[in-house]
This record gives structure tokens, C-alpha cells and sequence, in this order.
């Protein structure tokens, strides 16, 4: 078995760094400090609040917000699945939820800004053997918990 070591400086190289060393400390050069960003605007966070398994990293964020600036954090509980109308409104500074629905509102005019995708594959189709696939789903009656909801269920034909 070969035993890996670092890579020894060369004298030359070794010289050459404690010379540049040397010279800065006697300029008196020293790394100045670094100037933190500015508080946020506002330190009154709300925070869209439902009972779904993808939102738990909200709920984690709450302990190092207060780092940020934001001292008033709130989680406000929105019925239903979908926080558009809640955001439109003003009632929620900001929350996960599914870009379908936010595209059409953005495309009506509504004033919502789309930061970052959250998910994409976390939907599940269930159904009895007939159904195999969204197309199969097709002169079938199907349920919606709200309108322009995310979950929906069928009933075989």
C-alpha cells in the first residue's frame, strides 16, 4: 500500500513566502473587517402555515430567522391547500406551494413573485387497476378538495 504525503515546498517557495509575510507585517498590513449586510426593510415575517409533509424546512428556518433580522416571525394558518389568495391578499408574506396554480394568477395579473421551485414529483396518482395513468382518468368524475385545489381524487366509471 502507497502512502500519499502532502507536497513539501521547495526552499525556494518557502523563502519566497516568509519574505512576502515578513514585508506585510512590517508595512502594517492587516485584512480589514468585514461590513455585514444592512437589516431587512421589515423584521415582520409571515409565514403561510398548512398540514403537508413538504413544508417542514419552514418550520426549521423559524430558529435562525431572528439571525437574519426578522423578530416578528408569524405562521399564519391558511384553510385549504393553496396560499394564493392569502398572498394576493397580503395576508402571507410568503409560502411553498405549487407553481401551476401561481402561473395562472401571475398570468391574470396578480401581483405574486415566484422565488424558487420547491417540488416537482411529489404528487401521487391512486386508483384500481384500471387506472394506470392521468389519461386513463379521462370521462371519469373527479373530486377536488377546492377549486384550482392540489388534491384531487376519482371515482372508477
Amino acid at each position: 500500500m502507497k502512502t500519499q504525503y502532502a507536497r513539501q515546498f521547495s526552499r525556494r517557495e518557502f523563502l519566497g513566502g516568509l519574505t512576502l509575510a515578513s514585508t506585510a507585517g512590517l508595512l502594517g498590513l492587516q485584512p480589514g473587517s468585514v461590513a455585514a449586510e444592512p437589516p431587512p426593510e421589515t423584521t415582520r415575517l409571515r409565514i403561510g402555515q398548512t398540514a403537508a409533509i413538504c413544508v417542514p424546512h419552514l418550520y426549521l428556518a423559524q430558529e435562525f430567522l431572528p439571525s437574519e433580522g426578522f423578530t416578528d416571525v408569524q405562521f399564519v394558518q391558511i384553510p385549504g391547500q393553496l396560499f394564493v389568495k392569502p398572498i394576493v391578499a397580503g395576508e402571507v408574506d410568503f409560502s411553498m406551494n405549487f407553481a401551476g396554480p401561481l402561473i395562472i394568477r401571475v398570468d391574470a395579473g396578480d401581483p405574486i413573485m415566484l422565488v424558487a421551485g420547491g417540488h416537482v414529483g411529489c404528487f401521487e396518482l391512486v386508483g384500481t387497476d384500471q387506472v394506470r395513468a392521468i389519461r386513463d382518468l379521462k370521462g371519469r368524475t373527479v373530486a377536488v378538495s377546492e377549486m384550482g385545489g392540489l388534491t384531487t381524487s376519482s371515482s372508477p366509471a
